[in-house]
C-alpha cells in the first residue's frame, strides 16, 4: 500500500509540475493601472474633473500597438447621491474614451479623444498625458447646492474594441487586464462663489 501511495503522489506531482509550467504562457501576469488622485473642480457654472494614474502596458500590449492595433481607454466617471429611502441618484455618469495608436511611417505615436489629438516621439509621451485624463465641462445645474455626493473614477482598456483576435486574447491573458477599478471619493457641492475643489 505505502508503495502504491508514494507512486500516486508522484505521479500527481509530475502533473502539477506540468500545469504550472504551462500557466505563465496562459496566464502572464497583469499589469494594472494605478490610481493615484482625483479631482473636482468647480469653475463658474461649471465642473472639471481630472485624474492622476499610473500606467504602465505589458509586453505584449505594447507589442501589439507597435504592431499597428489601436489601444482604446475608457476615463469613466459617476457622481452618486445616496439616498436611504430609495435606490441611489446618479445626476452624472460619463466616459471620455481615448484612443492610442502608433504610426509607423511617421513613428509616432498619436493619442485622440474625440476629434483632438496629439503626437508623441515616444511612448513614454503618450502614456504620460493619457495618464492625465480629463472630462468635458459638465454644467453645475446637474448637481445641488449644499448635497454630499459620492464621486467615482476608473481608467481601464476597453477590450471590446480591439480586433476580433486580440479580443479572444484578452479572454484568457491577463496581459490584456488594464483596469484601475472605481475608485470613489465624498463631494459636496459649494455655492458658485467658492470656486474650490474636493481632493482624494
Amino acid at each position: 500500500m505505502t508503495v502504491s501511495i508514494t507512486r500516486c503522489f508522484r505521479r500527481l506531482s509530475a502533473a502539477a509540475v506540468a500545469v504550472l509550467a504551462l500557466l505563465p504562457a496562459s496566464l502572464p501576469a497583469a499589469e494594472a493601472i494605478e490610481f493615484r488622485d482625483a479631482r473636482i473642480e468647480q469653475q463658474d457654472e461649471t465642473l472639471i474633473v481630472s485624474a492622476d494614474f499610473g500606467i504602465e502596458l505589458s509586453a505584449r500590449v505594447e507589442e501589439a500597438l507597435g504592431k499597428g492595433v489601436p489601444l482604446f481607454f475608457n476615463f469613466e466617471f459617476e457622481l452618486i447621491r445616496p439616498r436611504w429611502y430609495w435606490f441611489d441618484e446618479k445626476p452624472v455618469e460619463l466616459v471620455q474614451t481615448y484612443r492610442l495608436s502608433y504610426h509607423a511611417l511617421t513613428r509616432q505615436y498619436r493619442l485622440s479623444a474625440g476629434t483632438l489629438y496629439q503626437s508623441f516621439s515616444s511612448l513614454a509621451e503618450a502614456l504620460r498625458l493619457l495618464s492625465r485624463p480629463r472630462l468635458p465641462p459638465i454644467e453645475r445645474a446637474r448637481v445641488r447646492a449644499g448635497e454630499s455626493y459620492v464621486a467615482a473614477v476608473r481608467l481601464r482598456l476597453d477590450t471590446n474594441q480591439l480586433p476580433k483576435p486580440f479580443q479572444l486574447s484578452a479572454m484568457t491573458s491577463r496581459d490584456w487586464t488594464l483596469d484601475s477599478d472605481w475608485r470613489r471619493f465624498p463631494y459636496r457641492v459649494e455655492a458658485p462663489a467658492a470656486g474650490a475643489g474636493e481632493r482624494k
